[in-house]
């Protein structure tokens, strides 16, 4: 099951709506098959891993980090093909909460008479596909805030110098953090600052690159942004308030209703919507401040330089408006590396549910 973990977390942010899914067929003690869904959710992971196997599959015992599909869309239930292949055992890491599935797989399997095993490395499965429960459950992504601070949670200069605070190797990182992403959000006051392009540039990976999101109510960034400049291969979505008329630049424009106050849940539900299952939050110090207020971060990347730059210098993440303990917003830790003089810390919120 762990390498079948290992296979599904291969395709992160690029099989959206689906789940990024692993399947391992094994008979007697060898592998025949391997299969990871593939970009844009097709094919799913048991149809690659039995067209590997092929007449080796019959009597094999099939490892697989999600309960396989039960319902026709534009492929066969992938639960039908593995009794038609005469898969033997199946073992589950998770069910899927897609009511359209739910148990409907698990049910077939058992009706030709095959052996299931469920719950085998099911924490691991549902933090893996944290996105996709999310959006099934919530109608909402799994939102990740990125955070590159000073130790005092700085992000820039009094003068607003910010580059750049982490060195090489976490930046890389930060890149590969994109690479796992169906889309990256940022503020319009990004844009107007930095002009970014909110690529992924590691070497080999630049296909990986999502969905760019900017949030601009009054439509500020102007037609020149890079972020407009390279949408024929690297779509940007514009979200805005209604009545905003389109401009020819902004080739995907998005009007979401709503006031200040519940907007940003409404963005999110119209992110979910559209099928997307995993966001990571870039930009800047107010879209975080804000998304923190309404408990809208699923999980914070805290990225970390060893300096200080003092109470004078630019706050990461603003005034919450919380007086009491009982009111702060917590996060467990899941996970922390050195890399460089610089750590990464990945961080959950502990009252998710999803993860």
């Amino acid at each position: 099951m762990s390498a079948a973990l290992g296979l599904g977390r291969r395709n992160l942010g690029r099989t959206w709506p689906n789940p990024s899914v692993g399947c391992v067929i094994v008979k007697d003690g060898r592998v025949v098959g391997r299969g990871y869904t593939q970009p844009g959710g097709r094919p799913h992971a048991e149809t690659q891993a039995l067209v590997q196997a092929g007449s080796e599959a019959r009597g094999a015992t099939a490892y697989v980090t999600l309960e396989p599909c039960a319902h026709h869309g534009k492929t066969p239930p992938c639960a039908e093909a593995l009794v038609a292949a005469g898969i033997q055992r199946c073992v589950i890491a998770t069910g899927d909460p897609d009511p359209r599935v739910a148990g409907g797989g698990i049910a077939i399997l058992k009706a030709a008479g095959i052996e299931i095993t469920e719950g085998v490395l099911e924490a691991e499965a549902r933090e893996s596909n944290a996105g996709f429960f999310t959006r099934i459950k919530l109608g909402r992504p799994l939102v990740t805030l990125k955070l590159a601070t000073t130790l005092d949670g700085r992000i820039a200069t009094l003068s607003g110098e910010s580059k750049w605070i982490t060195g090489p190797g976490a930046r890389a990182a930060g890149h590969q953090l994109r690479a796992t992403h169906d889309a990256i959000m940022v503020g319009s006051g990004t844009v107007l600052a930095d002009d970014p392009e909110l690529t992924c540039r590691l070497p080999g990976l630049e296909d990986r690159s999502p969905i760019r999101i900017v949030l601009d109510t009054r439509l500020r960034i102007p037609p020149t942004a890079k972020l407009l400049a390279d949408q024929d291969r690297f779509p940007t979505w514009v979200v805005t308030k209604p009545g905003h008329p389109a401009r020819p630049e902004m080739s995907n424009l998005l009007h979401v209703e709503g006031s200040d106050s519940a907007r940003l849940r409404s963005v999110l539900m119209e992110l979910g919507a559209r099928g997307l299952t995993r966001v990571l939050v870039e930009g800047g110090a107010t879209l975080a401040t804000n998304l923190l207020k309404e408990d809208l971060v699923d999980r914070i990347a805290w990225f970390q330089a060893p300096f200080v730059i003092g109470n004078d210098g630019m706050a990461g993440i603003g005034e919450l408006g919380r007086g009491e303990l009982d009111r702060i917003s917590r996060f467990k830790l899941l996970s922390e590396q050195r890399v460089g003089p610089d750590s990464v810390a990945l961080y959950s919120r502990p009252d998710c549910g999803i993860g």
